[in-house]
């Protein structure tokens, strides 16, 4: 089992210029990496949110993502691993790019203290939702849902990665935790109505059904295109007790990591070996009157 590490989120509003984002992201990772960090996680989206014909116009492919190469870049100089939350990418002329009908790809990257790309994941659940407010999110109109999971190794144990909106889906992170996943990353840009609600409540239980560590590194305030973005940046234990929050202002927030509190957690409710295959659910029948 891996040594203590510190684990940080950065937490920041994404405006519509990935270079100014880049500036901006930069800056706190450093500020993070000074204060001890060894792995940083910055939120989805982090290189910049647009709409329209403009969020198109701006995405780039991996290749030449300027956002991306920058932080392989910064992992290289400092010697630290980074988790890219998502970023938005053009995935044209990728295996499968057809299937998307021209639409982009919400894509996390883990990149090594080498500046290597370790693992890649497209965000699988697309938020497609009406507010009570009338606020209205149809994602899978801009962005094509990905369809494979990750669990990736990293010097202090296996991550599972996912990105916002999955987090309400309980069997990815139950598959991310059976295929080895100690640690959960959770890049975000949470709506304040469903953030206020869920946010907190939804990463804990995660972190509690898989006995893992949980990352959520999340935009924060309203960026000059877009929603006003929740906040809370969570570090959250296998046992459920949050680490860290990042509140409402940008920065970042960290804790130690302690990788033995993963099978210290799963020792106490080892619900991890006690899945069982059940059938469907089958609507009970009303008896008739003369059974």
């Amino acid at each position: 089992m891996s040594a203590p590490f510190t684990a940080a989120c950065i937490q920041f509003t994404a405006g519509p210029e990935p270079e100014a984002n880049l500036r901006e992201v930069t800056a706190l990772i450093r500020r993070a990496r000074d204060a001890g960090a060894d792995f940083i996680l910055t939120p989805e989206a982090s290189n910049f949110i647009e709409s329209g014909r403009r969020r198109r116009d701006k995405a780039r492919r991996e290749a030449d993502d300027p956002f991306l190469h920058g932080l392989r870049d910064l992992a290289r100089e400092t010697g630290i691993w980074l988790l890219a939350g998502s970023l938005v990418i053009d995935p044209a002329g990728e295996p499968g790019a057809d299937i998307g009908e021209g639409r982009l790809a919400n894509r996390s990257f883990l990149i090594d203290a080498q500046g290597g790309i370790v693992a890649r994941y497209d965000k699988i659940h697309m938020f497609d939702i009406d507010l009570p407010g009338g606020e209205t999110y149809r994602e899978s109109n801009a962005y094509r849902p990905g369809i494979g999971t990750v669990v990736a190794e990293t010097p202090w144990g296996r991550l599972g990665m996912s990105v916002c909106y999955d987090v309400r889906f309980p069997q990815l992170y139950r598959a991310l935790a059976q295929a080895g996943a100690d640690f959960l990353a959770v890049p975000s840009v949470f709506t304040v109505p469903t953030g206020t609600a869920h946010w907190h409540v939804l990463l804990r239980a995660r972190a509690i059904e898989n006995g893992c560590f949980v990352l959520a590194p999340a935009q924060t305030g309203t960026p000059p295109i877009g929603r006003n973005s929740y906040g809370h940046s969570l570090i959250v234990d296998p046992w459920g007790e949050v680490l860290a929050d990042g509140g409402e202002g940008s920065g970042f927030v960290s804790a130690m990591l302690d990788p033995a509190r993963v099978a210290e957690a799963r020792g106490m409710v080892p619900s991890l070996r006690h899945d069982r295959d059940f059938s469907p659910p089958a609507l009970a029948s009303r008896p008739l009157a003369a059974e």
